[in-house]
């Protein structure tokens, strides 16, 4: 049973409460965080940077954040504001309240650019350094974004707020309140549906040229779509079309072409000829014959999976003014159901893109890298706490909404045990993950980009390093990982207790903090003793004042900015920044240095776990091959043959498989089954393993 509104209201704010009371934090500041991870999840905003001012009483001046940088976002300025309802009840967000807080936000974009009250801020602060960027990005940015987040439902007599502009800027207001928020939270999804009325509001239909049969499952179009149509919907979605495109996902979203470009500027006409054109999907097509021609008026979850520099550079051209009249893109257009998407797109984004192979093709949520931490997560127990002798587990989301849809699955009791076992404060996604490990690779000024380019850093390092050897991502790799939570969240408790905390930037801060303290460590060829962090489910004292150093120099060096550069949470992404940290000199804690172990003792922990590993991969795949039985691979067997797709010694493996439970095969077959089976579903095997 889904979790209703009022269930979720009093689940969130008291998450919130929970988290400000343990990190140190302002509860309206975890708000912030919180909601705007879900605006990141959902393609709202590639990044949200906390960046909070309000003026004096009765000035009506307020903003509580920010989209990072315009450039990163094809000139698309992102404003945050934020409405906090200190309640556990479902509150009503009217018009005239919606109307006066976007009117703040609107007067602080129109101050931002006035000298005279930029200045008079605190030159450290994060108002400045947003009212800074906004100033030194101006010429370049062509559109606004007022984005308005609320634990309030939206009256449904809101009608919403009609664009205007300003500067001949469009500008644009969004509200995201508790309704949008639950819906998104509660579909399990890791996006906000995108409903597309071509007829409605991209000037017409598409004709299309079916591509498939009317007998099969597998349902295609080709069409060729006008310029200004594609443009025009990237002008909408933005990026967010692309988040199943698996080159763009992992490189950099949405760039200019510059060859694409040319072709735009100085031979449209040609553009159809000496384009490839794009590959997309979508979970339905609506269509309709018109004088006997099949058109679609509308889209359900489009997405572009190989294409996106076309259809950027096209978006640019078309905000430049530039004449898209002679200007059709070819599509190949796939329908795939959404309880297939997982599986599926990736994989047609990936031959898609074979031009141009990427080694972490499939790392999306599926990939078995998570799906291995996923089960680790919900069968390792963490060591109870001093004085408790409950046991709890650290539960990872490999895809959003797991958690809520694990609990919603239960009854009121058995709610509440999962809750006891599954603290919300031990929850951590993906993109946490990323940030926990990365910070220990060195990679602050990665980890500072934001949740998405911070993940994509992440999978290719990782999708890497699984080919190389999956048996590095053990159960003591997971054990390790919570052991870095462990030692991040503890940071960000630290730097918000210290005199000198002010108030903004903590997340450089802490990831500053804790690279620096990983790159001297390994200077000293020694290593933090993660299994004891395990073990007491707490960072040591020693590390805890030697973090508190880290902490202050990290600040130190963040706030100096260098000239040209005065927006510290910029400053912060640059690897210039990082190697000015690097360069510092920090006398460790004689306490801390102690707590740390040899280099040769924590490789050796890791030779013993890779063994142990390998070996559980061979259990783990007969117990596979056992459960799903022989007549199962009976049906595989036939299948392979009836294709010519086995070897003698393919037919071999799954004969004895088939034999199952009289015959049984050894671990060694059975990962060599498991192999095989692999290789007939690319060939169009239809079945999964039970």
């Amino acid at each position: 049973m889904m979790i209703n509104i009022e269930e979720f209201a009093k689940d969130f704010f008291q998450e919130i409460l929970n988290e400000a009371d343990a990190v140190g934090q302002f509860a309206e500041t975890v708000f912030f965080d919180k909601f705007c991870s879900f605006l990141v999840d959902a393609g709202e905003l590639d990044t949200a940077d906390r960046a909070d001012y309000r003026g004096p009483p009765n000035s009506g001046i307020r903003v509580d954040g920010y989209g990072g940088d315009p450039l990163d976002s094809s000139g698309t300025l992102s404003l945050i504001i934020a409405d906090f309802n200190q309640s556990n009840e479902v509150g009503r967000l009217v018009q005239t309240e919606m109307n006066a807080i976007f009117q703040r936000l609107y007067k602080f974009l129109h101050l931002a650019r006035d000298a005279k009250w930029r200045n008079s801020l605190e030159e450290t602060s994060p108002a400045f350094g947003l009212a800074d960027l906004i100033t030194e990005r101006w010429s370049s940015i062509t559109r606004i974004r007022m984005i308005l987040i609320s634990n309030r439902e939206l009256s449904d007599r809101v009608d919403g707020r009609q664009a205007d502009q300003i500067d001949d800027r469009d500008v644009t207001y969004n509200v995201w309140d508790l309704k949008r928020l639950h819906r998104f939270a509660t579909a399990g999804q890791g996006r906000e549906e995108i409903e597309i009325d071509l007829k409605r509001d991209f000037g017409g239909v598409l004709p299309l040229l079916p591509a498939h049969l009317s007998t099969g499952e597998y349902e295609a179009y080709l069409a060729v779509v006008p310029g200004r149509m594609l443009g025009s919907i990237y002008d909408r979605w933005g990026t967010r079309l692309l988040e199943q495109n698996v080159r763009v996902f992992l490189q950099a979203r949405g760039n200019v072409n510059k060859g694409i470009r040319n072709t735009l500027e100085s031979d449209p006409s040609m553009f159809f000829a000496y384009n490839n054109g794009i590959t997309a999907t979508a979970e339905a097509v609506i269509t309709e014959e018109r004088n006997k021609q099949l058109v679609a008026t509308g889209l359900k979850n489009f997405q572009i999976v190989n294409g996106g520099q076309t259809t950027a550079s096209i978006h640019m051209a078309m905000r430049n003014k530039a004449d898209l009249s002679e200007v059709f893109v070819q599509m190949k257009l796939s329908v795939v159901q959404p309880e297939k998407t997982e599986d599926v797109v990736p994989k047609i984004s990936e031959y898609a893109n074979s031009q141009n192979r990427v080694s972490a093709a499939d790392f999306f949520s599926n990939h078995p890298f998570h799906v291995r931490m996923e089960g680790f997560s919900r069968r390792l127990y963490a060591p109870s706490l001093d004085g408790t002798f409950r046991e709890t587990r650290w539960f990872y989301e490999r895809a959003r909404g797991q958690f809520n849809d694990a609990r919603s699955r239960l009854t009121p009791a058995q709610r509440r045990k999962f809750d006891l076992e599954n603290p919300r404060s031990q929850l951590f996604t993906k993109t946490d993950l990323a940030k926990f490990i990365n910070v220990w690779e060195l990679k602050p000024d990665k980890v500072s980009q934001g949740a998405q380019k911070n993940f994509a850093d992440f999978a290719q390092a990782v999708g890497q390093a699984w080919k190389k050897n999956e048996n590095d991502f053990n159960e003591s790799f997971f054990k390790e990982i919570v052991a870095k939570a462990i030692v991040f969240r503890s940071t960000e408790r630290i730097v918000s207790a210290q005199p000198w905390y002010e108030g903004g930037y903590r997340a450089n801060i802490v990831a500053y903090a804790i690279a620096k303290l990983a790159h001297d460590v390994a200077e000293r060829k020694r290593a933090v003793d993660f299994r004891s962090i395990w073990g007491k489910q707490s960072i040591p004292k020693g590390m805890e004042e030697a973090l508190v150093h880290a902490a202050k120099a990290a600040h130190d060096v963040l706030t100096d900015t260098p000239a040209g550069i005065r927006n510290v949470t910029e400053w912060a992404k640059k690897q210039a920044c990082w190697h000015r940290v690097l360069k510092l000199e920090i006398k460790w804690p004689r306490g801390f240095l102690d707590e740390l172990v040899s280099l040769e003792e924590h490789r050796g922990r890791k030779r013993e776990d890779r063994k142990d590993q390998k070996l559980l991969n061979g259990i783990e795949a007969q117990t596979a091959v056992f459960n799903a039985g022989g007549p199962f691979w009976q049906q595989t067997l036939d299948w392979g043959k009836n294709k010519t797709l086995l070897s003698e010694r393919e037919a071999g493996l799954l004969t004895t498989a088939s034999r199952i439970p009289a015959k049984l095969p050894t671990e060694r077959q059975s990962q060599a089954i498991i192999e095989i089976f692999s290789k007939l579903q690319q060939e169009g095997l239809q079945a999964e393993l039970p």
